[in-house]
């Protein structure tokens, strides 16, 4: 397959419809966007979901994805679970989890520490390897904790890989599942105006959802790389994403009887256009740097589960 021997990053997160029915959904990150791989809709008031509701989605992904194909699976902090953590490992994926602040932390030779006690001023960033997590101590795992400058809030980020600086650019990727999600709703689909009020019809109508993202990303990819795509969208850089491209390229071809692919198809290679919302904006991101330090601790002799 084509994305053997490449990376895949898949994001878990959860959207809530009408306050009544929570969407979880496991997505593929591509070119600024997600494209929905396994997915459920369950009759829940809140975005939290236990460990037993999501797994059954992760198995389905494992077997749809290439076997070969480097899986880096990302998450909010509401899934910084060690039975997540565990049947990632258990896959040889590697994942990269934000944390949260009351999550205690265990480094031998040292106290316990809560990650919120932990002081990283702004514009720097620790990363602490070889620690182990909750009162099971499981691990090791690997922790990046940094501040940006501008941003209120640390991001604490663990990982079964050693933590770096590339690890927050890892991370950052899980906020396109955000984006799609938007797409879902107010951006582009219009599900909330959906009439259905059962989880079963609504998780058959991800399908819809998924597929119709699925086409309209690899015709915006298509548009881009026959270098059609100032059709649709007239700026100097590329502005829009490739689900937008795609779904104004659809519209242009209906009016003007043009001919549009027949398959859809995600290609591994980068990004030759990534979208900038503007020229300040992609300036100010690329600036976007931390003084740093390392401490690797000694690892236990036994591993905790």
């Amino acid at each position: 397959m084509e994305w053997n021997n490449h990376t895949l990053y898949l994001a878990l997160d959860t959207s809530m419809l009408w306050d009544k029915y929570c969407l979880i959904r496991i997505s593929i990150i591509y070119r600024g966007r997600s494209v929905p791989l396994t997915w459920k809709v369950i009759e829940h008031g809140s975005s939290s979901v236990a460990f037993e509701t999501y797994v059954p989605l992760i198995e389905a992904a494992h077997l749809l994805l290439p076997s070969q194909a480097n899986i880096v699976f990302l998450a909010d902090r509401g899934f910084a679970d060690t039975s997540l953590m565990k049947y990632l490992d258990s896959l040889h994926w590697t994942w990269i989890i934000r944390a949260k602040s009351s999550l205690i932390i265990y480094r031998r030779g040292q106290r316990p520490i809560r990650l919120g006690h932990v002081g990283v001023q702004k514009g720097h960033a620790l990363f602490w390897h070889n620690t182990y997590v909750t009162s099971k101590k499981y691990g090791p795992v690997h922790l990046a904790l940094g501040h940006p400058q501008g941003v209120n809030e640390k991001w604490v980020i663990l990982s079964n890989t050693p933590t770096h600086v590339t690890t927050f650019d890892a991370y950052r990727l899980r906020f396109d599942i955000e984006e799609g999600f938007l797409d879902d709703k107010s951006n582009g689909f219009q599900l909330e105006s959906s009439l259905n009020r059962s989880a079963d019809v609504l998780t058959r109508l991800g399908l819809v959802l998924a597929l119709a993202t699925l086409y309209l990303v690899s015709q915006g990819t298509e548009v881009v790389h026959t270098g059609k795509r100032r059709f649709v969208d007239a700026h100097w850089f590329r502005g829009s994403s490739y689900l937008k491209i795609g779904w104004n390229y659809v519209r242009r071809a209906l009016v003007r009887g043009d001919v549009l692919m027949g398959y859809m198809r995600l290609d591994p290679r980068e990004d030759p256009d990534p979208a900038i919302a503007s020229r300040k904006q992609d300036e100010e991101r690329h600036r976007l740097s931390f003084r740093t330090s390392f401490k690797v601790f000694k690892p236990y002799a036994t591993v905790g589960n």
